[in-house]
């Protein structure tokens, strides 16, 4: 199964597991509490990574991961999952793959990541991207080409050549976007690569990360890091009963043993 719209009684647990009521018609605005309530209440996550779990781009398995399961995610899987519930309450999405700039300033392997163009019911178009971590809390305007300011940041949509569009933060670009329509299982390569390459920054690094009312929880390893505004509050945890704890505690995320940190992973 691949990209296809929930059925209603799995778009109600869905909507439950973030908090949202059904959403009475397709707006915008109807689209922007959705963003935000699933960025508060599932995470961004790799766990599956440095947990040897598999992660099949199977619109099924990542709507029971999140839903059931109760975990997060990277971006397939939270974009990819966010598509199918969009699509079940009357939304028309595109899967997009796009590039991921680094710090070097060059742009990640084709499929390095997927964000959504979504069409409400009155023609409006909006990038959303509930799986980039620090990003926007709400979609931003797709056909805008001026400063989105957002809690996240001051965005910007700007053309680029061969028809790509580059997304920037507070100036600082962020990814090189592919605006031609994609299916779920084009992403399987850059999900595969993303989960074994040693030159991936998700098998170079353990992140739990969930956006708060107030700021930011992050949990990478036994560091434990609370944003609360513009104050940080770093701990670190001293067993692995504590992090497993705090998996539960600020998460609901309930694991057996805790992930493999990537100094001891072994292979």
């Amino acid at each position: 199964m691949n990209h296809e719209p929930l059925d209603r009684p799995r778009t109600d647990a869905y909507l439950t597991r973030i908090g949202a009521a059904r959403p009475a018609a397709p707006t915008g605005a109807a689209l922007r509490a959705l963003h935000l309530a699933h960025l508060r209440t599932v995470p961004f996550e790799n766990l599956s990574v440095h947990l040897g779990e598999e992660v099949p781009l199977d619109t099924d398995a990542l709507v029971a991961k999140l839903v059931d399961r109760r975990r997060g995610g990277f971006c397939y899987e939270l974009n990819g999952a966010f598509a199918a519930l969009l699509g079940a309450l009357g939304y028309e999405v595109t899967l997009m793959q796009a590039r991921v700039a680094g710090k070097d300033g060059r742009f990640g392997i084709p499929y390095d990541h997927l964000a959504l163009r979504v069409r409400a019911e009155d023609g409006s178009s909006w990038l959303a991207d509930i799986g980039f971590g620090t990003h926007t809390h709400f979609p931003l305007a797709y056909e805008e080409r001026g400063e989105q300011r957002d809690p996240g940041g001051v965005f910007r949509i700007e053309d680029a050549a061969d028809g790509d569009l580059l997304v920037l933060r507070d100036g600082d670009p962020q990814y090189l976007l592919d605006p031609r329509p994609r299916a779920l299982r084009d992403f399987e390569a850059g999900a595969w690569y993303h989960r074994t390459s040693p030159a991936s920054h998700f098998t170079q690094s353990l992140v739990c990360s969930l956006l708060t009312e107030d700021g930011r929880v992050t949990l990478s390893g036994h560091t434990l890091t609370t944003t609360t505004g513009t104050d940080r509050a770093r701990t670190e945890l001293p067993t692995d009963a504590a992090v497993l704890a705090a998996y539960d505690q600020h998460f609901g995320i309930v694991l057996d043993r805790i992930p493999a940190e990537p100094n001891t992973a072994e292979g």
